[in-house]
């Protein structure tokens, strides 16, 4: 059975953290699970998502040559919200190389500022964001007046982490 036939068989976090495990056994395995990550069937993209966020926790230094995918990835129209979901995810859990800083704020920006946006990519979004104050001090100041103006109609996730950005 392919790698794309067991990410389709099943939808459990069992069966991501399978798929993970056996993406993360292997580089040839990794970029098997990485090219149903890009696959324009949107239901095998978005569960190979899953499973490459749970490969990049696991092996982070896998997916170091895929983050050039993850930030375009994060920029397609009409991609599926768990793929971007766990682009951002994986993004806010390690150092994000300078070439793709601008990229990543461009992105992030944007949802954060788009209502639309669900709730967890905002809430990794403004993760992602804080982590870049760091190096680029001057985006404090639009952060926190995106959040502030959005503060009442957002979610808890997004409150939660936007607290400690209005803290900074």
């Amino acid at each position: 059975m392919t790698l794309k036939e067991k990410i389709l068989a099943e939808h459990s976090k069992e069966h991501a953290l399978a798929i993970a495990e056996e993406a993360c056994s292997s580089a040839k395995q990794f970029k098997a699970l990485m090219e149903c990550y890009l696959a324009d069937d949107y239901r095998l993209s978005q569960r190979a998502a899953w499973s490459v966020s749970w490969a990049a926790r696991k092996k982070p230094a896998m997916i170091q040559p895929y983050i050039h995918v993850l930030v375009r990835r994060m920029q397609e129209p009409n991609v599926h919200p768990a793929v971007i979901r766990n682009a951002v995810r994986i993004l806010q859990e390690i150092d994000i190389p300078e070439i793709f800083h601008g990229d990543v704020m461009h992105a992030c920006f944007s949802f954060i500022e788009n209502y639309a946006t669900p709730a967890a990519i905002k809430a990794f979004s403004l993760t992602i964001l804080a982590k870049l104050t760091k190096t680029y001090p001057a985006i404090l100041g639009e952060l926190k007046l995106i959040i502030e103006e959005r503060w009442e109609n957002e979610t808890p996730a997004f409150k939660s982490r936007a607290k400690q950005i209005l803290a900074l």
